[in-house]
């Protein structure tokens, strides 16, 4: 081919060109598109399999945790220590298992040890004291909750009633319950509480006041007690009276202490209905049937020949003299006694005539 013909062709060919680059067109792509980065297929597979490293807090949050689930079984164990020897063990017997960790705490050597010995005791001691210090807490906290315990189980006073008056020393004390021995409560819907006096009580407390120092031992709180006394005693014969401060408290129930009235054991009576549910010395004890609005009761008159008889003839123990009427009603087999005493003491008497005949 010919050079014209090769120029024309290319020259024609050039015309077509920019004639498709300059014509219009309503397309909404851009002529000239952004271009995208390329990213090789082996950068991918790294970003893939890349892991963060662990965070500085979060070596932290990991570490708070183990300190405290560490300081929480620690207090779990003390308060479990403290719980089985507050049950096991009094606090007498806790000071005495305790005193040679507690002198632990203020380890020395002498002066004449070396300094390896001084540092190692110096040691010792120090990793002693929280222990020791721990056991002296424990043993403060239940010294001081004991205080207050006792405050409401034992008596009020280690001795309820002043001092005998010398000129009084051979004078028994009788100890009077009050509910269902002396008087009887009732409650009803329509009319609420009412108290009624035991038939008999008056005659019973004006005839005995003559021998005995009486005293009104109850398990009730004064705030009942005393309104009840002001109205059941108009003559003054009950010289004292002890409420529920005066009880000890034992496994939910409140018990008369004889061993706290300041008195001579052997020279004390307690009259109850329920004498030996509550009283802590049965042996001291005059039970009679518990009064619960029985018309026809007779139980405070008929114990009055009992007791006359105990204050004029003051033996020397009255437990003895109770003990031999254990499991008998006291004013019925006194009155059988008293019988056969007169009979064989008619016999003698018969007996004595004859031999003078």
């Amino acid at each position: 081919m010919s050079r014209v013909a090769v120029s024309r062709l290319l020259g024609s060919l050039s015309k077509k060109k920019s004639s498709i680059n300059t014509r219009p067109f309503c397309s909404n792509v851009s002529a000239n598109p952004p271009k995208e980065p390329i990213i090789s297929s082996q950068s991918l597979l790294n970003d893939q399999s890349a892991v963060p490293p662990p965070s500085e807090s979060a070596e932290k949050k990991k570490s708070w945790n183990f300190l405290k689930f560490g300081i929480v079984g620690a207090l779990a164990g003390a308060a479990g220590t403290a719980a089985y020897a507050t049950y096991a063990y009094s606090l007498e017997e806790v000071e005495h298992k305790t005193a040679s960790l507690r002198d632990s705490a203020n380890y020395t050597v002498g002066d004449d040890a070396s300094a390896f010995e001084k540092i190692q005791a110096r040691i010792y001691s120090t990793a002693m004291t929280v222990p020791a210090k721990a056991v002296e807490l424990y043993m403060d906290i239940r010294r001081s909750i004991e205080e207050q315990v006792r405050g409401f189980t034992e008596p009020s006073s280690e001795k309820l009633l002043p001092d005998l008056h010398p000129l009084e020393q051979h004078v028994f004390t009788l100890v009077l319950d009050l509910n269902e021995t002396l008087i009887y409560s009732d409650w009803k819907r329509d009319r609420g509480w009412r108290t009624f006096k035991r038939p008999g009580v008056d005659a019973f407390l004006e005839h005995l006041a003559q021998f005995y120092e009486i005293v009104v031992y109850s398990d009730q709180l004064n705030m009942y007690v005393d309104p009840i006394i002001e109205r059941l005693d108009q003559k003054g014969c009950i010289r004292y009276r002890l409420s529920r401060a005066g009880t000890r408290y034992i496994n939910g129930k409140h018990y008369r202490d004889l061993a706290k009235l300041n008195r001579d054991p052997s020279h004390v009576l307690y009259v109850s209905g329920h004498a030996l549910e509550s009283s802590l010395q049965p042996e001291n004890c005059v039970p009679i049937k518990p009064w619960k609005l029985e018309a026809d009761d007779t139980a405070l008159l008929d114990l009055i020949p009992f007791l006359e008889y105990v204050a004029r003839h003051r033996p020397a123990d009255i437990r003895p003299v109770l003990a031999s009427y254990q499991g008998r009603d006291i004013a019925t087999e006194f009155i059988e006694r008293s019988k056969e005493h007169q009979r064989k003491m008619q016999e003698q008497k018969q007996q004595g005539r004859l031999r003078w005949r």
